[in-house]
């Protein structure tokens, strides 16, 4: 079973950082500037992309969806996928451990049509993501011809106020 998974990048010593400075200059005036409503959906679409795999990478390291919201997230065929590899996992005896990290962009966004649709490009670094037998905690190898870094593509849809992953493609042919 190949792994694709996304989280996001944490400082490696868990501190936190002082905030920036602010800056002196005058706030844009709100008054005559409408929100662009592009640039706020990519921004969602990306925090519901995060917050899937934030979600998928709990349920891989129980090998288990209970106690996750991925069912907040994702739906359709990501859903379905998630589950089907959770089930592969649990009957192997197998979870994960660490955490993967990515670098994810938007890259179509249509907001026009009843259904709002986006799609989201992703360079997947599973080097610290590994497979571990649950009783002995024994890393599993990657398979010889797994990539540690490939393009993974998810499909979009935003349903009332939530973007919900419907889809995900991990295309290990496609090295980043």
């Amino acid at each position: 079973m190949a792994l694709t998974a996304c989280g996001s990048s944490h400082d490696s010593n868990g501190s936190t950082k002082s905030p920036a400075p602010t800056s002196s200059a005058p706030a844009p005036s709100t008054s005559s500037a409408s929100p662009d409503p592009q640039a706020q959906a990519k921004e969602d679409v990306l925090a519901a992309y995060s917050s899937f795999w934030a979600q998928q990478v709990k349920a891989y390291a129980q090998a288990d969806i209970n106690g996750t919201d991925l069912k907040k997230y994702a739906t359709k065929e990501a859903l379905g996928g998630a589950m089907g590899d959770v089930l592969v996992m649990k009957k192997a005896g197998t979870a994960t451990s660490g955490a993967p990290t990515h670098r994810a962009q938007v890259a179509s966004l249509t907001l026009s049509g009843s259904t709002p649709k986006a799609t989201v490009q992703d360079c997947l670094d599973i080097s610290n993501w590994k497979t571990i037998k649950k009783k002995s905690g024994q890393v599993q190898p990657f398979p010889s011809n797994q990539p540690l870094r490939y393009i993974t593509t998810a499909k979009a849809e935003k349903w009332g106020k939530q973007w919900m992953i419907t889809e995900l493609t991990p295309e290990g042919n496609r090295t980043c």
